[in-house]
């Protein structure tokens, strides 16, 4: 048996940007919603797809933003797809899915939590993210991430092969590389051959020597390299906290309650008018009741 933890944010955003753009017989752009049931819908159609959890970023702001003032907020995503969010997780839960809306913490926060929290009761934990935040949590072949646009699965040795270094060390990683879509800039001069070249052999900022000359690993620009984390170490642990992933999001569901029993045929059929999306009526495969 799988556990599936789907990146519903992320979703969200691809199907705003992959799918056509429709407007509700109110004239409200819904096409991201429209195109997040529709690849859900096609999710759920797998075999091995039995237990699934979505996580959601209900509001673009966290702890995060609160210890960095440079964090990811919300400015700058189009107004029509911020709109949507609610009107997202709504159409997840008549899907029957099983949503986690993030406030405090992140919905990646709540996907590594699931992840570490289930993986002992199943054969496999396949998180549906290409965020490379998630790689953190990678465990053997039993905690995997998975790009549905790619449809490559990363296992622990996919992490190493892609980054240069293993999944514990991930958040040092960015924290030295920077993260773009977080807003974590990095530390100057250092890139990822460096980073993975150094973190390959240390694993952690802490165990990495200050003077380079002690570095028992061949870099090169060692010496810039050297200079640049001395300057910028205080800084480099505060943006490993930021990308260090929770592992105690307050879950409420058991095991179980993640157990895919069908589509809620009433809210969804409603939905489905309220969208103006009548042609979905009949994609369900599987019904509730």
């Amino acid at each position: 048996m799988r556990l599936h933890v789907l990146d519903a944010t992320f979703e969200l955003f691809r199907a705003h940007f992959g799918y056509p753009s429709r407007d509700d017989p109110s004239g409200k752009p819904v096409g991201a919603t429209v195109g997040l049931i529709e690849s859900t819908l096609q999710l759920l159609r797998q075999d091995d797809v039995t237990h699934l959890g979505a996580a959601f970023d209900t509001e673009i702001r966290s702890f995060r933003n609160d210890l960095y003032d440079g964090y990811k907020t919300g400015e700058g995503v189009e107004p029509e797809l911020l709109a949507q969010f609610p009107l997202a997780e709504r159409a997840l839960g008549a899907l029957g899915v099983v949503v986690w809306q993030m406030r405090e913490f992140e919905a990646d926060d709540a996907m590594a939590t699931a992840a570490i929290r289930w993986a002992d009761d199943v054969d496999q934990v396949v998180i549906l993210s290409p965020d490379k935040d998630l790689s953190q949590v990678v465990v053997e072949d039993r905690i995997i991430t998975f790009n549905r646009i790619k449809g490559t699965p990363f296992d622990e040795n996919g992490i190493w092969e892609k980054f240069g270094v293993g999944p514990a060390s991930i958040p040092d990683y960015l924290a030295l590389v920077g993260d773009t879509a977080d807003g974590i800039p990095g530390i100057p001069a250092w890139g990822a051959k460096s980073s993975a070249t150094v973190l390959g052999h240390y694993g952690a900022l802490e165990a990495i020597p200050d003077d380079e000359n002690q570095w028992e690993v061949k870099v090169r620009g060692a010496a810039r390299l050297g200079a640049s984390l001395r300057e910028h170490r205080d800084e480099a642990m505060l943006f490993r906290t930021l990308t260090t992933l929770r592992l105690d999001v307050p879950l409420e569901e058991s095991l179980e309650d993640l157990h895919w029993q069908g589509v809620r045929r009433g809210p969804y059929l409603e939905l489905c008018d309220e969208l103006g999306a009548t042609g979905l009526k009949d994609r369900p495969h599987l019904w509730a009741d």
